[in-house]
């Protein structure tokens, strides 16, 4: 059975360090540069884990200007075989509420200015273009011992969720939340793409818990997003999410992903064309 490394990267008001036992700090760099912060290794009931924080720990870096890449391949360069992240995000549909987990499963790119892949030259050991498949950018088995877990710590969540990602860092607005409601998406974030796409081309086993703290702005009898509202609700929804990753890692760690991890390398390396 191969060894289980599990990578978290932490949104908005999920980037404690507590979270990890035996910690230490790490500055490491990267052919794409240096990740939003030092990483944070260390333990979780003796399953190997590598803590980042998406958005610095000081949270001063917008959505745009993360270095997606870095962060991801940091996490690989650190041996990581699973990615498990947080995202705070607005609901586009009424069964969706504020405090619900979403567990997703596909997503709707509406960003413009993201470097998307690893192979644009701009790196000697990523050489020709890869045209990595998007048809499943979550891991299933990962989403469904996640969302295992997460029922039965008796949360309300969603075991599958259509993401949309726009540029920011601005809300939306009425218009456009509208759009995405008419699209059948049910969540609205910031930062899902790249990461999801980068992970894939990274051959890492990548799930996402999105953290539902508001209804956007399509609601005319809720109040529209902003930044007091949001952040409020998501560090209610921490505490939650942070359950969540303490229950469910132990629980990776103890099956065999030897399959679903070759299969994703396989995957990252027949996208390649060179």
């Amino acid at each position: 059975m191969s060894a289980v490394k599990v990578g978290i990267i932490g949104g908005s008001g999920l980037d404690d360090p507590q979270l990890l036992e035996n910690r230490q700090e790490k500055s490491v760099t990267t052919p794409f540069g240096k990740p939003s912060d030092v990483l944070i290794t260390g333990t979780i009931k003796g399953v190997s884990c590598v803590l980042l924080a998406r958005h610095g720990r000081r949270h001063n870096i917008q959505p745009t200007d993360v270095n997606y890449r870095a962060n991801v391949w940091a996490m690989r360069q650190e041996g990581c075989t699973h990615l498990v992240v947080t995202t705070a995000c607005g609901s586009l549909q009424e069964n969706f509420h504020p405090g619900d987990i979403v567990l997703l499963d596909d997503f709707i790119d509406r960003t413009t200015k993201r470097k998307q892949t690893f192979y644009d030259g701009s790196s000697e050991a990523h050489v020709g273009i890869s045209h990595v498949p998007m048809n499943e950018p979550f891991c299933p088995r990962l989403r469904q011992l996640i969302g295992s877990c997460v029922s039965s710590l008796g949360y309300s969540f969603h075991d599958r969720g259509t993401m949309v990602t726009i540029e920011g860092p601005r809300f939306s607005t009425r218009a456009e939340s509208r759009l995405w409601r008419q699209w059948k998406a049910d969540v609205v974030n910031m930062s899902t793409v790249p990461e999801v796409v980068l992970a894939k081309e990274a051959g890492l086993l990548y799930a996402s818990m999105a953290l539902v703290t508001d209804y956007d702005s399509w609601r005319e009898d809720h109040e529209a997003v902003h930044v007091e509202l949001a952040m409020k609700t998501f560090k209610e929804n921490a505490e939650k999410a942070c359950s969540v990753l303490l229950k469910a890692i132990p629980q990776i760690a103890q099956e065999d992903w030897q399959a679903d991890i070759q299969k994703n390398t396989d995957i990252a390396a027949s996208s390649i064309m060179k």
